[in-house]
């Protein structure tokens, strides 16, 4: 635990994270723009910080990445149903959530294909997971490296926001950690954001 807080290229990625973050959820207006700038910015980083993972073939990471995002999202699915079954009041988070951060325009599906899911697995699995499991052990470094993706979603206000990332990020975490594969964890975030924001919205 030690060697992990004086990590200085782990600490300076994460604190430009949050700072990058904190101004990315400041202005709905311009928060597709500032996203995803945030992330070219991050991938720059992690990339010349730290090498990626690819260990599984092709076909393999395909599979895998498809079938796990879909899984992913049916946990989603399924948490969003019993909260409505309930009449929760996390409802009306959840739809305030998709009303503001949600993809609306062309440009937008495009980056968030092309650089923000990429970007965000880069980043907080490929560098700031990566960093943290050489200096502490597997499960317990995955649940801080989620920890730490999560809190910078406290930003945009919504704390159902971080509770999502936190449960995303140890899914994704899981799967990294097992398949040592970057475009896998990046296929599997595709597909549950494609599910969550184009085949199944939840609004």
């Amino acid at each position: 635990m030690k060697k992990l807080t004086t990590d200085i290229r782990l600490i300076i990625g994460f604190v430009l994270a949050h700072i990058l973050m904190y101004f990315t959820f400041q202005d709905k207006a311009v928060f597709w723009y500032i996203f995803t700038a945030s992330l070219l910015f991050l991938i720059s980083y992690a990339i010349l910080n730290e090498e990626l993972e690819d260990q599984v073939p092709f076909s393999s990471f395909i599979m895998y990445g498809a079938v796990s995002g879909f899984a992913l999202f049916g946990v989603f699915w399924l948490g969003n149903s019993l909260i409505e079954l309930l009449n929760l009041p996390f409802s009306k988070e959840i739809s305030k959530l998709y009303s503001r951060l949600s993809p609306s325009l062309l440009w937008h599906y495009i980056v968030l294909i092309l650089v923000i899911i990429p970007g965000e697995e880069i980043f907080w699995r490929g560098f700031v997971q990566k960093r943290v499991l050489k200096h502490i052990n597997i499960p317990i470094g995955i649940i801080l490296s989620s920890i730490l993706y999560a809190s910078v979603h406290f930003y945009a206000t919504h704390w159902i926001l971080a509770f999502a990332a936190l449960i995303a990020g140890i899914y994704w975490g899981i799967l990294y950690a097992w398949k040592k594969s970057m475009p896998l964890v990046i296929v599997s975030h595709l597909i549950f954001d494609l599910f969550l924001f184009v085949i199944l919205p939840f609004y």
